[in-house]
Order: C-alpha cells, then sequence, then structure tokens
C-alpha cells in the first residue's frame, strides 16, 4: 500500500499523465478522484492519499465503481503490475505475498495461493522480462495460459 502511495505521489509531483486515465487526474481513479477531480499539479497528491488511505482504488477497479470506467477496470491488473514490478517479482520468487494476493483479486482469479504457486513455477521464464516493458504482459500471459485459474479479468 505504501508503494502504491509513492507511486501516486511521485507520478502526481512529476506531472505525469496516466495513459488509462479517463476523466481522473494522475493518481488515477478512486474516491480522491470523485473528491478532487482532474485538475492538474499537488492536488492529486491529495487524490492519491485519499485512494490510498480509503482503498477505494483497488475497490473501484475490480468493481467498476468510484469513477474507474470499464477501461480502468481491464487495464488494472497491468497498471498494478507496472507499478508493483519489483516487490511482484519477489513475491513471485517466494510463491506468496501481499502483491500476488492484490494481483490475483485486481485480474479476478478465483484462488490467489493457485495463482502465487502457478507464478512461482512461471518465475524463471517470466524474470529475463523484468527490466522491459514485456513484464507485465509476460505475467498476464502466465494467468491467461493457466485456465484453472480462472482469471476473468486479464483479457
Amino acid at each position: 500500500m505504501r508503494k502504491l502511495l509513492t507511486f501516486g505521489t511521485l507520478l502526481a509531483l512529476l506531472g505525469g499523465t496516466n495513459a488509462y486515465a479517463a476523466g481522473y487526474g494522475s493518481a488515477g481513479c478512486g474516491l480522491g478522484s470523485m473528491v478532487f477531480g482532474n485538475k492538474p499539479g499537488i492536488v492529486q497528491i491529495f487524490a492519491a492519499t485519499t485512494n490510498a488511505t480509503f482503498a477505494s482504488q483497488t475497490f473501484g477497479i475490480t468493481s467498476g465503481t468510484s469513477n474507474c470506467s470499464e477501461s480502468a477496470v481491464a487495464a488494472g491488473p497491468k497498471v498494478f503490475i507496472e507499478a508493483n514490478k519489483e516487490a511482484l517479482a519477489k513475491d513471485m520468487s517466494r510463491g506468496s505475498g501481499e502483491t500476488i494476493q492484490n494481483l490475483s483479486a485486481l485480474a479476478g482469479c478465483k484462488d490467489s495461493a493457485l495463482v502465487a504457486s502457478h507464478l512461482q513455477r512461471s518465475f524463471q521464464s517470466i524474470a529475463p522480462t523484468m527490466q522491459t516493458n514485456a513484464f507485465s504482459e509476460s505475467v498476464l500471459q502466465a494467468l491467461r495460459n493457466d485456465k484453472s485459474l480462472s482469471c476473468s479479468k486479464v483479457g
């Protein structure tokens, strides 16, 4: 959670744009976007803090509420992977962890323990892509390839 807040804060400070943003600022969808809107600048720090404090962004992306559009819901797992790349890689190598649990929820997977086990087995083939833009797609492809995981939101 702290890493997501840090990422959102840095993104807002740098004035970055979120390629997946539609109707909300660089802090993303969630309660913060509803309260603070899409005004640029430092206000996005408050929006990101609000999203993180109330966990409304994860819930909104998963459920399609809190100003999170269908495109944000579809992009949710990929954005999450990109924002949490290092933590996810560590959890994948261990075969457990909070990042895998959150990814499982965002991707609509049936059982996060099965996802953790599958990603750990796939780690050797996914790890080489970590320093490239292909990492998130490699993780998503691993989830798509195993139908027993029943991940309904990986595209």
